[in-house]
């Protein structure tokens, strides 16, 4: 048997001692470093998932079943807004708020305010005037945001809806007198204005036509039986 040359005998001797320990070590080692790859690789794959489910739904079913799969990603919150707004479009202005309720605080970048401008639109759907129109000014108190002409006209309707229809009306004249260089933005209010008319004529016309109606239906009916 060659002896083995001096020079090793450290080595040896560290092997002895420590090779079994380096060993699990490096086996440890290698198992973490699969772990967090495979971690990574699983992550970017469902990123990649939830994007493609974001784009391609298309019906309210397809957008809640997107909102179950990957409402916990980071695609989740705009797979939410988007559900939020198909609800609030099918009339389903309960499920609607719930969502936008969630997603206060929580909504993509770009569109932190949505979710309350959200929750303002379910409120004066259902017929919330008073509240939808607190919430609706909530959202107008920033003249550089985006929603806030969105905002101003939604508290003209409520007031208006609310019954308080001359206050609506002047409320959205003086805002078309502060968008005088703004066409677009003329252009919305003055559909505002037109649809608040309109309110108006229909409720001057209902007691000419409605209530002679309802008593012409009252005089058909038959007397009460003498008792």
């Amino acid at each position: 048997m060659k002896e083995i040359p001096e020079e090793l005998l450290p080595v040896i001797e560290w092997w002895e001692k420590n090779g079994k320990q380096a060993i699990v070590t490096v086996v440890v080692a290698a198992v973490v470093a699969a772990g967090y790859y495979g971690f990574k690789s699983h992550q970017e794959s469902q990123r990649k998932a939830a994007s493609s489910a974001l784009v391609s739904s298309r019906t309210l079913a397809q957008l809640e079943t997107a909102s179950n799969e990957f409402g916990g990603s980071k695609a989740g919150p705009s797979i939410k807004l988007r559900l939020a707004k198909e609800y609030y479009d099918a009339g389903q202005y309960e499920s609607a708020m719930n969502l936008y309720k969630e997603l206060s605080g929580k909504a993509p970048e770009g569109f932190a305010e949505a979710p309350a401008v959200g929750i303002a639109y379910c409120l004066e759907a259902t017929e919330k005037y008073d509240e939808a129109a607190k919430a609706f000014e909530a959202c107008a108190q920033d003249e550089k945001s985006l929603y806030f002409l969105t905002a101003k006209l939604g508290v003209a309707r409520c007031t208006a809806a609310a019954g308080d229809k001359a206050k609506a009306l002047a409320d959205l004249e003086a805002l078309k007198a502060s968008k005088e260089d703004d066409a677009l933005a003329k252009s919305r209010i003055e559909a505002a204005i037109d649809l608040v008319k309109r309110w108006e004529k229909r409720a001057e016309v209902i007691p000419e036509t409605v209530a002679p109606a309802a008593e012409a239906e009252k005089s058909a009916e038959p007397a009460p039986k003498a008792e």
